[in-house]
């Protein structure tokens, strides 16, 4: 039986994976897949996907592309959560800034240099007019360490998906004073070149069982209410989540829009120049 390791972050994009790993779909067709967390974030995935520490791996669009650019040797094969990724834009509760606008000149914590933590803070930048080689960056690791950057003072406000933080907003320990909805399809899957060369039949199963779920996932019974309970998660607030995440059901990836990603990021500053965005992607379906 072929072994395959993937990762993602703990996050209810996510559920579906748990639901093929506990029916064992993919035991059935001879593949070994095991998960494993990554509260980092994509930049952790990426540096994993590097060492060959997971084979497959579910990270944000913009990371991924920046790091197969820098040398990455991964290729993206489909997009996974077709949707834009909404990032709440936090400080702490008792913190001085209380518009966007204040914190043009603060330092933001970032789980990693390459994580969407970071080049979403560049996002927010250009879309607010700042300049972004002023921006400071505080390195905290995840999303705890975001937590007590800003409880701490070490940092001044942190970006994290904005239904993942809700929680802390509600408790008193984030103050939430905007979001940054990603100009792009939030997540993709990332595969390793060694295995697409050596287990391509095999890594498209796992594509395959994944698609089947997610085409089906809103009509699941009572998903809500697992949602919300693995989540702990307000039902309300995974019942709107719910209504503006669309999953990939089987599409291909095209290189037009991995270049429309590019031509934005170049845009964005977030990459230098744009590469062949042939080079960037392996095709499942053709």
């Amino acid at each position: 039986m072929l072994k395959l390791k993937i990762g993602g972050v703990p996050e209810h994009f996510n559920y579906p994976w748990y639901i093929t790993l506990k029916n064992k779909e993919y035991t059935k067709e001879g593949i070994n897949l095991r998960w494993k967390d990554y509260p980092g974030g994509t930049g952790a995935m990426s540096k994993a996907l590097r060492s060959g520490e997971v084979d497959i791996a579910l990270v944000l669009t913009e990371g991924i592309i920046k790091d197969i650019i820098n040398g990455n040797p991964s290729k993206i094969t489909q997009t996974f959560v077709k949707s834009p990724l909404v990032w709440g834009i936090h400080v702490a509760a008792n913190s001085k800034f209380k518009t966007i606008d204040d914190l043009e000149n603060a330092t933001v914590a970032i789980s990693r240099f390459g994580s969407g933590s970071q080049l979403m803070a560049i996002v927010n930048a250009h879309n607010n007019g700042w300049d972004i080689n002023k921006l400071q960056f505080k390195v905290v690791g995840d999303l705890q360490g975001g937590i007590d950057a800003l409880t701490n003072g070490e940092a001044d406000y942190f970006m994290w998906e904005h239904f993942t933080t809700k929680p802390f907003v509600d408790n008193g320990t984030f103050r939430r004073v905007g979001n940054c909805p990603t100009p792009w399809p939030c997540f993709v899957i990332a595969v390793r070149d060694e295995i697409l060369e050596n287990h391509f039949e095999e890594v498209k199963k796992v594509h395959n069982i994944i698609n089947n779920c997610t085409q089906d996932f809103k009509d699941f019974g009572n998903i809500d209410e697992i949602l919300a309970n693995r989540y702990e998660q307000q039902i309300e607030d995974i019942q709107e989540w719910l209504s503006i995440t669309e999953w990939n059901d089987g599409e291909a990836i095209s290189e037009n829009l991995i270049t429309d990603i590019q031509n934005k990021m170049v845009e964005f500053n977030v990459i230098e120049k744009k590469e062949n965005s042939g080079d960037l992607i392996r095709n499942m379906y053709i």
